[in-house]
């Protein structure tokens, strides 16, 4: 069984210089690399009307278009691994993520990912790139996730993130003291040195994040940030940037820091707190079909409702 699946784009200016398949695979997110090679090579992905090599040069303002047939991809198997659902109908999923759930196989995780859970509970998503996931979250972030069910409802909300038009606002609890809030506009790639993390650095890739004080501890912060764009790991590089790293965050969080003189019950916890302290709760986007605006909220988890109770009591019992 195969789908068509067609789509134009234009090249922005700032991607002048880059290689046509480089400039590809960050335009048709849907797809790998390797596969837009390939279409490139066969004519399916043309460059302003015409055939083009994948190592020709873009100059911004192209024409990209793509008409290529989908075969229905048989690499990854069904799982029967527990869904929260929030919402479905005929062209979206929309799930709860629980934290411990990869979202997409890799080397390391070949299953047992919410792709594999997909593919279970909708076994139609065979045909479609990535069974309809559009965005992720990292495998021990909490929250909202949106899946696409059709070619056509991904599309739409793959021009949505693109257009930055899907509104992603998570908490997040951080070490350190926020006075107010405000806004990270810095550009996030690859660590120079540790290929592993990403870092703020003037090669990558523009990432904004605005952030809003919700409740402050003695040595903490409880923070609510909105995202303008969605780069890997964007939160925490952002807060550890500004020297307020989310409490549990093994990779980018530094040096324990324990509250003088809290009480040992709180302080274990700080030490024992098994991942990012960071839950996607409020997700919107527009509904591929009906264009509806679809605004969806998931309660905090458990771990972290624990965490804010004990640092309130913290900061109440000391002050």
């Amino acid at each position: 069984m195969t789908e068509t699946f067609h789509r134009n784009e234009r090249v922005p200016e700032a991607m002048a210089g880059q290689r046509l398949d480089q400039a590809a695979s960050a335009i048709f997110t849907d797809f790998s690399r390797e596969r837009l090679k390939t279409w490139i090579k066969q004519g399916a992905l043309t460059l302003d009307g015409g055939q083009a090599r994948p190592k020709d040069k873009v100059y911004g303002g192209e024409r990209l278009e793509l008409h290529a047939e989908l075969e229905e991809d048989h690499r990854f198997e069904p799982q029967d691994i527990a869904l929260s659902i929030v919402f479905e109908d005929d062209e979206v999923l929309v799930i709860d993520k629980p934290a411990g759930l990869v979202v997409h196989p890799a080397a390391g995780n070949p299953d047992g990912t919410l792709l594999n859970a997909v593919l279970h509970h909708c076994p139609e998503l065979v045909s479609v790139p990535r069974a309809g996931i559009v965005h992720r979250l990292d495998k021990d972030t909490t929250g909202l996730m949106v899946i696409a069910k059709t070619l056509a409802a991904q599309t739409s909300l793959v021009d949505q993130m693109q257009a930055r038009t899907v509104a992603r606002e998570y908490d997040a609890v951080v070490t350190g003291v926020m006075t107010s809030g405000g806004t990270v506009d810095a550009p996030i790639g690859r660590h120079p040195k540790d290929r592993k993390r990403q870092a703020v650095t003037a090669s990558g890739k523009a990432a904004v994040t605005h952030y809003r004080v919700v409740e402050r501890f003695r040595g903490h912060t409880h923070v609510r940030c909105r995202l303008e764009t969605g780069r890997t790991h964007q939160i925490r590089v952002h807060m550890a940037h500004k020297r307020f790293p989310l409490v549990g965050d093994s990779v980018y969080g530094g040096r324990l820091k324990l509250p003088a003189g809290a009480e040992e019950a709180l302080k274990e916890l700080l030490r024992t707190f098994s991942r990012q302290a960071l839950h996607a709760r409020k997700l919107a986007f527009l509904h591929p079909t009906s264009g509806q605006e679809m605004t969806f909220r998931a309660e905090l988890p458990d771990d972290m409702l624990m965490l804010l109770d004990y640092l309130r009591d913290d900061h109440e019992t000391m002050r």
